[in-house]
């Protein structure tokens, strides 16, 4: 893998506490990747300058003009926080020809992108400058984050469906914890039955049936892959009791969590 593969040449998170302004109006000499994160900007789109708000992300290339303006001097700043990455390199130019994107996209919330997005800033940051490897490797995985996120990006106008993306979001960050029809309603600003009417709208399923198929799926994966026991996979998975994961699984593959791993025991060993 060739070192230069992505050169970040400036990542993080910007907390503006003053009016701040950049103007590339002559041509960029990087790629921008920028996700408005709180509070109100505005930017260059397309000749136009518009209003950026929270869950914006931003998309330029090398040669596109490009201007961002943060606050008004003289008057008095509100909260405002980006994350950003300036960067160049042939993965950069592969990635930017593979498919056309959007300059602007409302994302819906992700704790995935702001993890991976942080775990970049604390690599870039090292007295060494971060180890080129990894550094590419971060790149690569949010962007793979971000160009998944634009996929499943709804239509701007639709504020509901942003609201069902973000209580998805979630209940996967948090399957295998105690949730709560309250929490994920509330981590939506909404209420419970408004809550519940979304999620069933939007992906065919309850919130709560939903989270059931995620830790299902996690304790298949566990009885095939790992030694824990039965009552260990079910609480690792936030299935709870032993007894509640016996019931469930059966009702759900026709077969107990014991006989499903046997079974795939003796399939391993035939081979």
């Amino acid at each position: 893998m060739s070192l230069s593969e992505i050169n970040v040449h400036l990542c993080g998170y910007s907390k503006h506490l003053e009016p701040f302004k950049h103007d590339y109006r002559n041509g960029l000499d990087t790629y921008i990747i920028r996700l408005q994160l709180e509070g109100f900007s505005q930017a260059l789109i397309e000749g136009e300058i518009v209003d950026i708000l929270p869950g914006d992300l931003l998309l330029f290339k090398p040669g596109d003009a490009y201007a961002l303006n943060i606050g008004e001097p003289g008057e008095p700043m509100k909260p405002n926080g980006d994350y950003f990455i300036m960067s160049t390199g042939p993965r950069m130019d592969e990635w930017w020809a593979q498919k056309r994107r959007p300059t602007r996209t409302k994302l819906a919330e992700d704790e995935r992108i702001k993890g991976q997005w942080q775990q970049l800033i604390q690599e870039k940051r090292r007295l060494d400058g971060g180890y080129p490897e990894l550094i590419t490797l971060l790149v690569r995985t949010l962007l793979l984050l971000l160009d998944r996120a634009i996929e499943e990006a709804p239509p701007a106008q639709s504020v509901s469906a942003f609201h069902a993306l973000k209580m998805r979001n979630f209940i996967e960050e948090n399957a295998s914890s105690v949730l709560r029809l309250q929490d994920i309603a509330s981590h939506a600003g909404l209420s419970v039955s408004r809550a519940v009417h979304l999620f069933k709208d939007r992906f065919g399923v309850s919130a709560m049936q939903y989270a059931q198929q995620l830790r299902l799926s996690h304790a298949l994966e566990l009885l095939d892959h790992s030694l824990l026991s039965l009552e260990q996979i079910a609480m690792e998975t936030g299935l709870g009791s032993y007894t509640y994961f016996h019931r469930v699984f059966r009702a759900t593959y026709g077969i107990s969590p014991g006989a499903y791993r046997k079974r795939q025991s003796m399939k391993v060993s035939r081979q």
